[in-house]
């Protein structure tokens, strides 16, 4: 299987990002995948892996646990 394209890579992830937080301006969430890209482990996952991964500890302090909560 080939690489997601960066951008979008980028957009994928934003996109789910968004989904926690609705009221978060795009472009901030935009920044925030592009960091999350930046990441050589985080890359090697889906977008939505990747958002699920790294939302992992806000999930858990709004009293969600692992893969298992808002984001599934």
């Amino acid at each position: 299987m080939d690489p997601i394209p960066a951008p979008l890579w980028i957009a994928a992830c934003a996109h789910r990002l968004q989904q926690r937080w609705h009221t978060v301006d795009p472009l901030e969430l935009e920044e925030v995948a592009r960091e999350l890209w930046r990441d050589p482990r985080l890359r090697t996952m889906s977008p939505t892996e990747a958002a699920v991964e790294w939302l992992q500890p806000v999930a858990c302090v709004n009293g969600h646990s692992g893969r298992h909560g808002f984001m599934d």
